[in-house]
């Protein structure tokens, strides 16, 4: 393992999957992203509109890094089915040194 201090891990629902693919899509496509995963068939329940809400979601894992994050925050903002998209970056702190080579490499760094 090594350290880090560069990848980030950027968490992202929708409320329909065909919105999460085309997502993934784009920000890969456009190099914003090297990999994004999704966890389908999520519950979420949250505030909006002052109503406790619960709805069926879809999660996308993003895997990415800190020169990305700007860009792809904007994009996702473009591209998502929400007024307020969820939009939450997790620091990584250590990660396979072939992992890191892989996802530098994707990302042109």
């Amino acid at each position: 393992m090594e350290k880090n201090q560069n990848i980030r891990v950027v968490f992202v629902t929708t409320n329909h999957f065909e919105n999460a693919k085309m997502i993934a899509r784009n920000i890969l496509s456009e190099q914003l992203a090297a990999c994004c995963s999704i966890i389908p068939n999520v519950t979420s329940f949250f505030w909006w509109d002052d109503q406790l809400n619960e709805e069926n979601e879809h999660i996308l894992l993003i895997k990415t890094n800190e020169e990305k994050l700007n860009e792809l925050e904007n994009r996702i903002q473009q591209l998502h089915e929400y007024d307020v998209p969820e939009i939450i970056v997790i620091d990584v702190s250590n990660v396979s040194t072939s992992y890191l080579d892989w996802l530098n490499g994707i990302l042109k760094l």
